[in-house]
């Protein structure tokens, strides 16, 4: 039996199951502790039974994810909209260092993936369906590479791997950002960080319920204006994520209303909207998973993904921590870069915000990751990918 659902229905569900991810956390402690997100614990469960009733041939879902990909527009056109270039100019130096480090980390994932797939004498082309290209990459690069790699009669590689990172980002970023800041007691430096980074008055946070309309027009005209900017850096040639142009545009909308005052954006609503719309991306994300798809690897995957993950812990946890300053803002950033360092740029805005929702805000990760993840790091990894293929 195959059950559709419509656009509608799926995001029915993805509230459903969200509201059933913010029951168990306030009632399972070790998930609030180890902040794991919300729209992951619910999805997980509804991804794990879903897979059940496919394994079993009781019935196969199938979901119209359209308003999915509506959802991740909005979220990061609000993030966009915090690019303030006073906050940006404070963080130049850590926004190159930052880009380093993830390119290391993106040629660490490669060597890794094939020098492990030599050890088990397995061709290196099948190493690298586990290397940066599900992990760094995401769903979106292993379906651009995906079929390149399947010519070597391991199809859906790629894609099982990206959900395996998928899932295990979203699980490891909460808890390792939260064990760096318990371990160092790095709360104490968070406030004065804060402080020297968010640049705005206080009242442009105060929420009122008359301007979550205007809120969300801003967002739309934002938008909207993406498109332009969307179209026309594809003329370049190069591929860019859908919501780049509306990132840029609100960034420039923000700018502007800031240095001329001829108009007033109202960040503390748009935050909100902002973060609604993670939540109902990511749950949508997480339920639309397809676990079963992991069960069709062979063992030796299974090993290459797993050192995956012992890589980014490693990496984030020693490396990355401590080349970022040792401080609260270093800590988010090592939960950030695990989502989307084997996930996808949302699952990091997920993980931070799970650890900032019970801590402090860090404005300097907020704005690193995105930007980042969004800008630099699929345009770097293709460029990375193509030279480790061309080269084996």
């Amino acid at each position: 039996m195959k059950i559709q659902l419509d656009m509608y229905q799926t995001l029915a569900v993805a509230v459903l199951v969200l509201l059933l991810g913010n029951y168990l956390k306030k009632k399972i402690y070790f998930l609030q502790k180890f902040c794991i997100p919300a729209p992951v614990i619910g999805g997980l469960i509804f991804a794990i039974m879903t897979c059940i009733c496919y394994v079993t041939g009781i019935a196969e879902f199938s979901f119209d994810d359209t308003l999915r990909e509506v959802c991740m527009v909005f979220f990061f056109t609000s993030v966009g909209f915090q690019a303030n270039l006073k906050v940006l100019k404070s963080g130049g130096k850590s926004l190159i260092v930052f880009l380093g480090l993830v390119i290391a980390l993106i040629i660490l994932q490669n060597l890794t993936a094939v020098g492990l797939a030599k050890l088990l004498n397995l061709n290196p082309l099948i190493g690298m369906c586990t290397g940066s290209i599900p992990m760094v990459g995401g769903h979106g690069t292993a379906g651009a590479f995906g079929p390149v790699l399947e010519d070597l009669n391991i199809k859906g590689a790629t894609t099982a791997a990206a959900t395996f990172g998928l899932i295990f980002g979203s699980l490891i970023g909460g808890p390792l950002g939260k064990r760096l800041i318990e371990k160092h007691s790095l709360l104490n430096t968070a406030a004065n960080e804060d402080d020297s980074l968010l640049v705005e008055d206080e009242k442009k946070h105060e929420r009122h319920t008359n301007m979550y309309a205007d809120a969300v027009f801003q967002l739309i005209l934002a938008i909207g204006v993406g498109t332009i900017f969307t179209m026309l850096l594809t003329k370049t040639g190069l591929t860019f994520p859908i919501y780049i142009g509306a990132m840029l545009a609100a960034a420039l909308m923000r700018n502007i209303c800031e240095y001329t005052g001829i108009a007033t954006i109202h960040m503390g609503e748009i935050n909100d909207l902002g973060g609604i719309s993670l939540s109902l991306f990511l749950g949508m994300a997480m339920i639309t998973l397809r676990l079963w798809e992991l069960a069709s690897l062979a063992l030796p995957l299974f090993i290459l993904l797993a050192a995956q993950v012992l890589l980014i812990i490693i990496f984030t946890y020693v490396i990355e921590f401590n080349i970022m300053g040792r401080d609260y803002d270093a800590a988010i950033l090592v939960s950030g870069t695990c989502g989307f360092g084997t996930g996808a740029t949302p699952n990091a805005m997920a993980n931070m915000q799970a650890v900032c929702d019970q801590y402090v805000p860090s404005i300097k990760a907020y704005l690193l990751i995105p930007l980042v993840g969004s800008l630099f790091a699929d345009f770097l990894n293709s460029l990375v990918i193509t030279f480790f293929i061309n080269l084996l």
